[in-house]
């Protein structure tokens, strides 16, 4: 007869630990850098997006150096520089800029867009500009010890997963010979703009190898702001796909209802539920259900 185990040791799955936690700066875009992160920390979030638009320009120096201050101060990293760069021709002169701006805040990561029109609306030369622009980008940043990651977004190359898998590859895997590959350039994920839950989540598993963070909002429909947990189930399925794969995946806060301040530490609640790790709740899908059927009314 088997003996009974012993006590400290679990006959279960091993725990997975939870993504990182965070938020997007541009979450409010009219306070003062300080106050932002000073708000962060105080909800008991851990990481921090910084944006190059308001709160940490390139070319800034003393900004940075002063964002970055606070940032460790308030015992805070900053996982991603939010730019604005968008792999055009003419935007290339400047990327090393921002490569030195992301390196002065400590991130690992910046954060690009791929072009500024949809897939379906570029020629196939306008699309061949865009990627050798993220191409000479990343090999900027790869100097630097950095890698880039890809706005999923609509009214851009990654406005869908087929799209953005093939950007990647083409990164990756150059059809020109003569082009250098990269290997440093992931993409984040938010859910499409009136995507169903089971929609929404496809889409990620199909790119859930190449995702390095993702943006977490609570829209429906259209970009009408609710309170994260009107989308719960969404986003404990999403974390739930996520879980156990190698890249650490920071879950950054973005686009609270009203840009309210306020809210931060409910939202935050919110997320840390959500991404917690935790078994399936039979009935989770009606009871997700209800609370959107219940903010929308």
């Amino acid at each position: 007869m088997p003996e009974d185990p012993p006590r400290h040791l679990s006959c279960g799955p091993a725990a997975v630990p939870a993504p990182p936690l965070g938020l997007c700066s541009v979450t409010f875009r009219r306070l003062p850098a300080l106050e932002v992160v000073r708000r962060a920390a105080d909800a008991g979030l851990a990481v921090i997006e910084w944006g190059a638009d308001v709160h940490a320009p390139p070319g800034d120096p003393e900004a940075l150096g002063a964002v970055r201050e606070a940032t460790e101060r308030h015992g805070m990293t900053c996982c991603s520089y939010g730019s604005y760069f968008h792999g055009l021709p003419d935007e290339l002169p400047g990327f090393a800029e921002v490569a030195r701006a992301a390196v002065t805040l400590g991130a690992p990561r910046v954060r690009v867009w791929a072009g500024e029109a949809g897939s379906a609306e570029v020629t196939e030369g306008e699309r061949a500009r865009i990627t050798e622009g993220l191409r000479a980008a990343a090999l900027i940043a790869r100097d630097q010890g950095l890698e880039l990651a890809l706005e999923f977004h609509i009214r851009t190359l990654t406005d869908s997963v087929s799209s953005t898998l093939r950007l990647l590859e083409e990164l990756e895997e150059p059809r020109d010979p003569r082009a250098a590959s990269v290997d440093n350039i992931t993409t984040y994920w938010q859910p499409p703009l009136n995507a169903p839950d089971d929609e929404a989540l496809a889409g990620l598993a199909a790119l859930a190898e190449r995702v390095s963070a993702v943006h977490v909002f609570s829209w429906w429909p259209d970009n009408h702001r609710l309170p994260l947990d009107a989308r719960d189930e969404l986003w404990t399925r999403a974390f739930g796909l996520l879980a156990g794969r190698p890249r650490p995946r920071e879950a950054l806060l973005e686009f609270v209802p009203d840009d309210d301040p306020a809210v931060l530490g409910r939202e935050a609640a919110t997320l840390r539920r959500t991404a917690a790790p935790a078994p399936v709740r039979r009935g989770a899908g009606a009871a997700g259900s209800g609370r959107l059927r219940s903010a929308l009314e």
